[in-house]
């Protein structure tokens, strides 16, 4: 059996058992740690609520499918590289996929060692382009542990607050107009704008009212936007 060189995280949204259980049980063999969903909704709760080093996702998935799963996903700032499995084999099927925002596809039938050893890659890639902590003046979020300072005092977010904050942080300094940032809580620019509101107000509260510079800023009629204090 090949060991895997660092314990990895791995969300697998599959809904076929048998070949959800074999993938499980090799990766965690390998000693990765897993977690699973069998469908595309689940699956991109999950998703959005924790931390993964990569998501193995199928693209045939119920209530879901695996395409609009990682549309969704990246919309709403996820990160994590994403491995697309399908039996479809065609050229469309796959640009369709990359575009999506899939990192890396492989076709049905598969060996698990080829598995295993794409995952390494996309993780090893992952590392080595995407920065670890994002900062906006003394602003800090660490994007693997998701987890946000100000002034080295941590922040309490909840999980909708942080998909925010990592998107302004992001698009920083450009403004996030009212339904990209729908996008990015909800995946989708349909809103209710009172709960959009309400999502940026306790996110406010969280980085600037115990500060004298505030960093999230109010772009009447479009949206916001976060700046350091020098660029306000």
């Amino acid at each position: 059996m090949d060991q895997v060189p660092a314990k990895l995280r791995v969300l697998l949204i599959e809904d076929q058992r048998p070949m959800a259980e074999n993938i499980w049980e090799y990766l965690e063999s390998c000693g990765q740690v897993m977690d699973h969903a069998a469908d595309g909704q689940s699956g991109l709760q999950l998703a959005l609520d924790n931390t993964y080093d990569v998501i193995v996702l199928d693209i045939g998935l119920p209530k879901l499918d695996g395409i609009e799963v990682c549309r969704r996903y990246r919309a709403q700032g996820g990160t994590a590289p994403i491995l697309m499995l399908t039996a479809r084999d065609r050229i469309e099927d796959k640009l369709l996929g990359f575009e999506a925002g899939a990192d890396d596809y492989l076709t049905k039938p598969f060996e698990l060692r080829e598995l295993s050893a794409r995952i390494q890659v996309l993780h090893k890639r992952q590392q080595r382009q995407s920065p670890a902590i994002l900062r906006i003046g003394d602003l800090a979020l660490d994007v693997a542990a998701r987890n946000a300072t100000r002034r080295d005092e941590p922040l309490s977010l909840s999980p909708a607050g942080y998909r925010l904050l990592e998107a302004l942080m992001r698009n920083s300094p450009n403004v996030m107009r009212y339904g990209e940032l729908a996008q990015a809580l909800w995946g989708d620019t349909e809103h209710d704008p009172a709960r959009l509101h309400t999502h940026v107000s306790l996110l406010r509260a969280a980085v600037d009212r115990a500060y004298d510079q505030p960093l999230i800023l109010t772009v009447h009629g479009f949206g916001y936007r976060i700046v350091p204090p020098a660029a306000t």
